[in-house]
């Protein structure tokens, strides 16, 4: 149960939100572009971030790139 904890886990790496242009959800509301997040999770397909609200949500990837 990995979603119990995940503020409290270290921060995997951190991401530069490049794009909030969703085809099927909005997520303008919940990331802001050219803002850097930090990654609590990631799967193939989606990151698990800190987003704006405060809390943890899953996004595509295609939203971030790495900041170096």
């Amino acid at each position: 149960m990995i979603h119990t904890n995940w503020h409290e886990r270290e921060t995997i790496k951190t991401l530069k939100c490049v794009h909030t242009n969703a085809k099927k959800y909005i997520v303008n509301n919940k990331l802001t572009t050219g803002k850097v997040y930090e990654v609590k999770n990631e799967t193939e397909e989606f990151y698990f971030i800190v987003d704006n609200s405060g809390k943890v949500g899953g996004y595509y990837k295609e939203y971030f790139e790495e900041v170096k």
